[in-house]
């Protein structure tokens, strides 16, 4: 099969992939829409994580069942499907503990199994989520970044009512905007730097769109709030707004990293430690598929409003990360497995 593989820095190859075993419990899937993730992003410009063992990208994926193994027993040739990547091992202290995202030891589409950027995908029936026959395939791919911002509002000490800012307006950033309006949030600011991206945060329920550069955002963030908001989310992973977002933060308010980050930032502890601003991380996602595909099908949280472009797997480069790496306009980037 054809199939996406990361190499190294800015070297990724569309080229011929063996099609993974269809073992016993194991479903195999026509993969029909892929997204490429910021994640993605920070390997192909800034080097593999440590823990990718396997070359073919791609953990943001749908597609249309084609073949199922023995022991598979709620899945059917046919069923339309999101994949959820990750296969923790079940075994270690943060499995044991209710924390599955965080387990050190278990394996992932996309990173140690061969991932959605792929004409074909084989997977456990385990992380396979039927999806609605009102939901398109296009929204299918969708679930795994969306289950990443609701995750992260759902971890957070957001309350109906209370106020939030939201650092950058990628696609993790505007699906955060929408998890916590969704959340009942009463006033929500947006800081981003590029136009198109402020424009949709308005769309999609943003009180406030804040251009850096032209504007303090902390500072102005304070003073429309009497103190600073509730809770601030960064998804953008860079030092100014890490800086931006902790000084946004009300006393005792939460200060959320949701962002991946390519380097360390410099941080005086004094800005959290007089106002008691909380600093908390949120990785991943933790049993919420079903609640983001419904979330998705009924359209709370609007998926398609991120979707910017949709380019064929041979065009993954060129139209892909290459286009996001210079192109702040753009925003979640598909493959097309048709195109």
């Amino acid at each position: 099969m054809k199939a996406a593989k990361l190499y190294g820095i800015n070297d990724i190859r569309v080229e011929e992939a063996a099609l993974p075993a269809l073992e016993n419990g194991m479903v195999k899937v026509k993969v029909e829409f892929a997204g490429i993730c910021g994640s993605d992003m920070h390997e192909y410009v800034g080097g593999a994580y440590p823990f990718r063992t396997q070359p073919v990208l791609g953990h943001e994926f749908a597609g249309v069942v084609v073949e199922v193994a023995d022991g598979v027993t709620h899945t059917k040739v046919g069923d339309r499907v999101a994949i959820e990547p990750p296969i923790p091992c079940g075994k270690c202290d943060n499995c044991k503990r209710g924390f599955s995202n965080l387990c050190k030891k278990g394996k992932s589409y996309g990173y140690s199994i061969s991932g959605g950027f792929a004409e074909y995908a084989v997977v456990s029936e385990e992380n396979v989520y039927q999806i609605p026959d009102n939901m398109s395939l296009e929204l299918g791919a969708l679930v795994e970044p969306t289950a990443v911002a609701v995750h992260a509002v759902r971890q957070s000490q957001l309350k109906l009512g209370d106020t939030a800012a939201i650092f950058g307006a990628g696609p993790i950033g505007l699906l955060v905007l929408q998890a916590v309006k969704a959340a009942g949030a009463s006033e929500i600011f947006v800081v981003e730097v590029s136009d198109e991206r402020r424009q949709k945060a308005l769309e999609l329920g943003a009180t406030y769109v804040i251009n850096p550069i032209d504007t303090d955002a902390a500072t102005f963030i304070r003073e429309k709030t009497n103190g600073g908001v509730e809770v601030a989310y960064d998804a953008a992973g860079v030092q100014a707004t890490f800086t931006s977002g902790v000084n946004s933060v009300h006393p005792g308010g939460e200060f959320k990293i949701v962002s991946v980050w390519e380097r360390p930032v410099e941080f005086n502890p004094n800005t959290v430690v007089s106002p008691e601003v909380k600093i908390s991380g949120s990785f991943a996602y933790l049993n919420i598929f079903p609640e983001v595909i419904r979330l998705l099908a009924r359209g709370v949280i609007d998926g398609n409003a991120v979707i910017t472009s949709q380019i064929s797997l041979d065009d993954i480069v060129d139209k892909g990360f290459e286009v996001l790496a210079k192109d702040r306009s753009q925003c979640k980037i598909l493959v097309n497995m048709n195109l």
